[in-house]
């Protein structure tokens, strides 16, 4: 048995042993190689070391130092800076630490959902000229890990790095603030930062703190509840458990793999039993419906001698939800959910002179299933193309209840803010772009108290004023419709527009480069084009750009007709894909909408509708998909969705 002494004395030592590891000054992920600090202010930089360490920072010729409080954290303030680099930081305290290859040049925090986050490599066969040309050191991206914490806001991120942009890397950038950095960069002449902190599919309560969330009960009050650990533990648990069962189950009923292997994949299976399906096209409009489970399809397609053994492609448009591709029989490419592309590689040697046959076994999780509508389907080798639409032959292979999805706690409120948004908090920007929406469109009344609460939460966070924030409007989306009638999806594009009542914020309208059948539509070009319009006149003070489309200033009656003005007209009022402005629907006092005649008339635009004696109202684009919505300024920016009626 030990005495007192022997053990002060092996405290004493293993005190000894770990006060060096514990005074190793360390710095949070953001300040590593390559990064971009925010020009023209002041900038912190801070971290971690021992309690009341010393830490000295050095950079460009300048010494700052400070002191670890009682928690070991620490921080100074530079100096600001003019854009330029490459510079080196060095941190010392009882160990030195080197930051090396730092622009300074201005920073944007991007954020949002799916649209925001989704990389240049989905939308690659748009861009293949832009991303080959892609290599610039001077912009540079930064990807926030996804996660989410419920206990409290987050001090460090786990992971991430800073990577430059060119052709290899540029394909995991977010492809809008991709193309929205090339043109501040190619405008502005300075380096440029993008800070990526998105989550396909949250909603805006996600991304906002417990504090603020006080204000909306019902999301608070879930807060409260995810507190609790076990809560989504449980949760994640069981839902791992049932999907699991369900995939096992799948693979255990498919009648293809029951008679034997990838049987129904084979270059030329049996197939007089196999029934007929048309591509495009869901399940619903067929035989099939009410179908979870997995479908092979197969088509038979003739490629000429001078294609054979080529190198090509497979494009399956997009599949709800799942699939697995084979080209004579090789497996040629797989996506596990129904929103990216179908674009699989075919390499050398598997095409062939004559019939060869592709086969897809598709699996539907839950609701309707199929080949979405208005897309590509074809195959290419070499310089031969050939559509892969038309009649293919099917196969059930198995049929199972529907998957009910997992719980995406990542959705939950103040999970995103948590672990996303807090660890950012000192490091200064220039602005912020938000494109997100789509998970909030059945609420869009909370929408316009949640969007500006959510603002004015990420600035006082940021304490770096009223730093701006730039949106992105809602896309087109779902089919359109022959008359007019209550949208929800143009509600909520209201409701973003009414953010824009707080001061230094912006918003690029996108009505018109959505695809009514995607929700994630693939020109983020323009997306890019139209946010760095609205920087360049809310961030950096260019009073000359003309930023967005028309936008409602005012209406008057005048008998039958309702002439209605506008700001933002640029050089003039035009039209787009026709003669006259579409999509303007009149109303009386009935507030029964029908659609209007509409002339330009300077910067005016004068509607009536025969039907209408008595006009009172006005609405334009106001649809979840408008199109024919045609009206521009001459810069070739939309005219903003509006409506004068409260009804």
């Amino acid at each position: 048995m030990k005495t007192k002494p022997d053990i002060l004395s092996a405290i004493l030592f293993a005190s000894l042993i770990t006060i060096p590891l514990n005074s190793q000054v360390r710095l949070p992920r953001l300040i590593s190689d390559g990064m971009v600090l925010q020009r023209d202010t002041e900038l912190k930089i801070w971290g971690w070391a021992a309690p009341g360490e010393k830490v000295t920072v050095e950079f460009a010729g300048k010494q700052y130092t400070n002191t670890t409080d009682s928690s070991g954290e620490w921080m100074v303030t530079l100096l600001p800076m003019q854009a330029g680099g490459p510079h080196t930081m060095t941190i010392v305290a009882s160990n030195k630490l080197t930051v090396s290859n730092i622009l300074i040049g201005d920073v944007w925090l991007c954020s949002g959902q799916s649209n925001m986050e989704l990389p240049v490599r989905r939308v690659r066969p748009l861009y293949e000229a832009e991303i080959a040309a892609a290599e610039n050191n001077s912009i540079r991206s930064f990807t926030v890990p996804k996660r989410f914490v419920f206990t409290g806001p987050e001090s460090d991120l786990p992971g991430g790095e800073w990577r430059a942009a060119n052709p290899e890397t540029v394909l995991d950038f977010s492809s809008a603030a991709w193309f929205f950095a090339r043109e501040i960069n190619q405008t502005c002449g300075v380096p440029v930062g993008i800070l990526l902190s998105a989550f396909g599919g949250s909603p805006a309560e996600a991304w906002i703190s417990e504090e603020s969330l006080e204000a909306f009960p019902e999301h608070y009050a879930e807060l409260r509840k995810l507190n609790e650990e076990s809560y989504i533990s449980n949760i994640e648990k069981e839902d791992r458990r049932r999907i699991a069962d369900w995939y096992s189950n799948l693979q255990k009923e498919d009648l293809a793999y029951r008679a034997g292997g990838l049987r129904w994949s084979d270059i030329d299976p049996d197939s007089d039993d196999w029934s007929s399906f048309t591509v495009p096209g869901f399940f619903s409009a067929t035989p099939l419906k009410g179908i979870n489970g997995v479908v092979w399809f197969r088509k038979e397609i003739d490629i000429p001698a001078s294609a054979a053994g080529q190198p090509g492609t497979v494009n399956l448009g997009r599949i709800v939800d799942a699939d697995s591709a084979f080209l004579n029989g090789t497996f040629i490419g797989t996506v596990s959910y129904q929103y990216p592309p179908r674009w699989y590689t075919v390499p050398a040697g598997i095409v062939k002179e004559g019939k060869n046959i592709l086969t897809v076994r598709l699996i539907s999780n839950i609701g309707d299933a199929g080949f979405v509508p208005d897309k590509t389907y074809e195959l290419t080798a070499g310089d031969f193309k050939t559509s892969l639409e038309g009649e293919w032959k099917y196969k059930v292979g198995a049929v199972l209840p529907p998957l009910r999805g997992q719980t995406f706690f990542g959705y939950k409120p103040a999970g995103l803010y948590n672990a996303m948004l807090a660890p950012l908090l000192n490091y200064s920007i220039k602005g912020i772009l938000w494109y997100q929406g789509e998970s909030n469109t059945g609420r869009p009344e909370e929408y316009r108290s949640l969007l500006p609460a959510m603002i004015r939460n990420w600035r006082n966070s940021l304490g770096q004023g009223d730093v701006p924030f730039l949106v992105v409007q809602l896309p087109n989306f779902m089919e359109s419709r022959e008359t007019p009638y209550d949208s929800g999806w143009a509600l909520f594009r209201e409701a973003q527009t009414e953010a824009l009542e707080l001061p230094a914020t912006g918003m690029a309208v996108t009505y018109d480069i959505g695809e009514w059948n995607d929700i994630h539509p693939l020109n983020k070009k323009d997306v890019g084009h139209r946010l760095a319009l609205i920087a360049r006149k809310v961030a950096y003070g260019d009073s000359e750009v003309v930023a967005s489309g028309p936008t409602y200033k005012s209406m008057r009656v005048r008998g039958r007709r309702i002439i209605i003005s506008f700001d933002n007209t640029g050089s003039g009022l035009t039209v787009r894909n026709g003669k006259r402005p579409g999509h303007f629907a009149i109303a009386g006092e009935d507030m029964q909408f029908v659609w209007a005649k509409a002339r330009i008339k300077g910067d005016r635009v004068i509607v009536r509708a025969r039907k209408v004696k008595r006009p009172v109202a006005v609405r334009y684009a106001w649809a979840d998909n408008p199109e024919g919505a045609n009206l521009y300024n001459r810069e070739g920016l939309p005219a903003a969705p509006f409506r004068t009626d409260g009804w």
